[in-house]
């Protein structure tokens, strides 16, 4: 069982918006509401608005046994913007692979500090790769209270 990372192509944005929502809609349900997921991944899914948005953020993706596993966004200023693996693939490194090499390449575009707002879920990941908490954060929308916790971790 051999995780491949790669550079996202155009062809991946349907599948790794499935693994978006399937991830958020299946696996947070242990930390959030029915409504506070409604409002960070509503449906129905518009994928010509997730298509832009992934060609954007050029996430990296994580292959396993030939199917899309997972991904992870670098913006430039060092933000993880998404980080989701499927729900099937979980538990299998998927994540600890795709931040490696998320971290590897940060570190050769001279970044000094990763930065991400953590899910409840994401949270422990992050700290476990060394990720400090600076706040916690509650973000309104539409009448729902989303909690997470801005993370960084300086890498020089």
């Amino acid at each position: 069982m051999t995780i491949y990372i790669r550079h996202f192509h155009l062809s991946d944005a349907r599948a790794l918006t499935d693994i978006f929502y399937t991830s958020i809609h299946r696996v947070a349900r242990q930390y959030y509401s029915d409504a506070e997921i409604n409002q960070w991944a509503p449906l129905p899914i518009d994928y010509p608005l997730w298509q832009t948005k992934l060609q954007h953020m050029a996430p990296f993706v994580a292959e396993l046994d030939n199917q899309v596993a997972g991904f992870m966004t670098l913006a430039d200023d060092g933000l993880i913007g998404l980080a989701y693996s499927h729900p099937r693939h979980q538990k299998k490194g998927i994540a600890t692979a795709l931040y490696r090499h998320l971290e590897t390449q940060a570190r050769q575009r001279g970044i000094a500090t990763l930065t991400v707002n953590a899910s409840y879920l994401a949270k422990p990941f992050f700290a476990k790769q060394d990720f400090c908490v600076i706040r916690k954060n509650e973000i309104a929308r539409n009448g729902e209270i989303l909690i997470n916790w801005s993370m960084e971790k300086h890498l020089s």
